[in-house]
């Protein structure tokens, strides 16, 4: 083996986790490659021209990265000096009801709160309340669970109980988002808001045991982001990060399989095979950043893993509601909302929600899911980057875009966006319109891109579900991605998980790829030790 195929580690795919991983390993004094099929490096961190040469950039699959800069990684990887640099509009989601009205959430509180005053005191004073007592449990609890491998539910628990808000979150926990905003707000249009928001993350907002996630919504300090420049710029600074401690990123190299060593007491991980024929010899670890179906079926022969691992990566679980439809505008204004006359901060806003006024809307949303339809009426989300970044269009040009939520499975087959796509798209843009009537006359060019595009370019994400995996059917925490998997550690010595399928799920927040780093550099040291 030619000496530029031995490593100390090799990581699976390229997404934002295992370039977070592969930097730390780096710093370690470990040599690492990284390996991916696409030709470019960061997953969902993709910022592309559309069409192509135009100079209009668009961020097809990540745009808003929630509270970046307060993750640990971002800071001790010094990403800030290497050009991942962010904004947080103070305006920072706009939810543009059908009477005019506008729900605010702003980076300051009291503008919230005020925002949602207006419209209906008593869910403003709940507003407040549920912050005020959730901002300690957020900063006691639920940050430090997030940034630290899982502990055992027995031992949470445990924990929790020991003290009075620990207590306190384990009682709101077991009702379900759903049930919370039904029972502590009574504004139907408020209600919405708070469920759309949250389930942007995917959780079943019917399903037990999430009740604490939107007062933790609330309690958060960080809102979303954009990286100036597009998300691409964040990939690209973990990659200077690797490269600069000797690493190499692989890139057009689809995997073949990951090779294990049978000839000791214990099976071990000591490398991987791609298409192509090269072979990359690990000496430490290898780390996939992939699903539990490419990571445990795809790239390790049957006879190699243990059967209950097998049947387990065979059961993990898709999000449903997911997958995301965009339309995506090269413009030569920027969108301008009839709302805005009530409202004038509107123009200003980051996020804008559109189509949703209704409790009740949610729920028809998560039906035409169940049932493989494109939900009625059309909710939609989005942005005009350039409002904030000119850097991203050729100069007094803009970029806009609206995403919707739409099952994968149309009418039971994915196929069927192939037909679909255009049609859809126009209706898209006819509902955006009439919120934005001008919008038409300024609209240089478009482009849509349907859910069944996001595995063609990223297979994790699997029937389009962009957080690699449900926050159902107990996977979740420690046992996410599955019962055994939870630690990052797998059944093959040496092969650890890194990717969003494990703790604390999707997302851009690189918290798997950063735990993932806490359990391999404890497993190093046990190995130096007992040397």
């Amino acid at each position: 083996m030619a000496e530029d195929d031995l490593f100390d580690a090799v990581v699976l795919g390229a997404g934002h986790n295992s370039l977070i991983l592969a930097a730390y390993l780096g710093r370690a004094g470990k040599r690492v490659a990284v390996v991916e099929r696409n030709e470019v490096a960061g997953g969902g961190l993709c910022t592309e021209p559309l069409p192509s040469g135009s100079g209009f950039l668009h961020n097809t699959h990540s745009f808003y990265h929630r509270a970046i800069t307060t993750m640990p990684w971002y800071e001790e990887l010094g990403l800030q000096n290497r050009g991942a640099r962010y904004l947080e509009p103070e305006l920072n989601v706009a939810m543009v009801l059908d009477d005019g009205d506008v729900l605010g959430w702003w980076t300051d509180f009291e503008g919230t709160e005020a925002s949602f005053g207006r419209r209906n005191a008593d869910d403003a004073r709940a507003l407040r309340r549920w912050r005020d007592e959730f901002a300690p449990i957020v900063e006691e609890f639920l940050v430090p669970e997030a940034t630290a491998p899982p502990l055992a539910p027995s031992e949470r628990k445990r924990r929790l109980q020991s003290t009075r808000q620990g207590r306190r979150l384990l009682e709101v926990s077991r009702r379900s988002p759903l049930d919370f905003v039904r029972q502590e707000f009574s504004d139907p249009a408020v209600q919405a808001g708070l469920l759309f928001f949250n389930g942007l993350r995917e959780v079943d907002l019917r399903e037990p045991g999430f009740g604490h996630h939107i007062p933790a919504l609330l309690a958060a300090s960080g809102k979303a982001q954009m990286c100036l420049g597009g998300s691409q710029r964040l990939a690209e600074a973990l990659v200077q990060i690797v490269e600069e401690s000797g690493g190499r990123i692989f890139t057009g190299e689809p995997l073949a399989k990951i090779c294990i060593d049978a000839t000791s007491t214990s099976a071990r991980a000591i490398g991987v095979e791609t298409r192509s024929g090269r072979c990359l010899q690990a000496r430490d670890c290898v780390a996939s950043g992939l699903n539990p179906q490419q990571t445990f079926l795809e790239l390790i022969d049957s006879g190699q893993l243990p059967s209950r691992w097998r049947e387990r990566a065979e059961a993990f679980r898709y999000n449903a509601i997911a997958p995301l439809f965009g339309i995506y505008l090269n413009l030569k204004a920027s969108p301008r909302y009839w709302a805005a006359t009530k409202t004038p901060a509107l123009d200003d806003a980051f996020m804008v929600i559109l189509g949703l006024n209704h409790i009740d809307d949610f729920d028809a949303m998560v039906t035409a899911h169940e049932a493989g339809r494109i939900p009625k009426p059309s909710i939609l989300w989005g942005s005009c980057p350039t409002r904030f970044d000119p850097s991203q269009a050729p100069s007094d040009m803009h970029t806009a875009f609206m995403w919707q939520k739409v099952p994968y499975h149309l009418h039971g087959d994915a196929n069927k966006w192939e037909g679909e796509a255009e049609r859809h798209g126009d209706c898209m843009l006819a509902a955006w319109q009439q919120r934005a009537p001008e919008l038409a006359d300024s609209i240089l060019d478009r482009t849509v891109r349907a859910p069944v595009a996001t595995p063609r370019r990223l297979p994790n994400m699997r029937d389009a579900d962009l957080l690699v995996g449900a926050f159902s059917h107990g996977q979740v925490g420690y046992h996410r991605p599955f019962a055994g998997a939870g630690q990052y550690r797998t059944a093959i010595d040496g092969l650890y998980l890194c990717g969003s399928s494990s703790h604390p799920g999707g997302n851009i927040t690189g918290l798997p790829g950063y735990n993932a780093w806490q359990v391999i550099a404890e497993d190093l040291e046990r190995q130096i030790a007992s040397a």
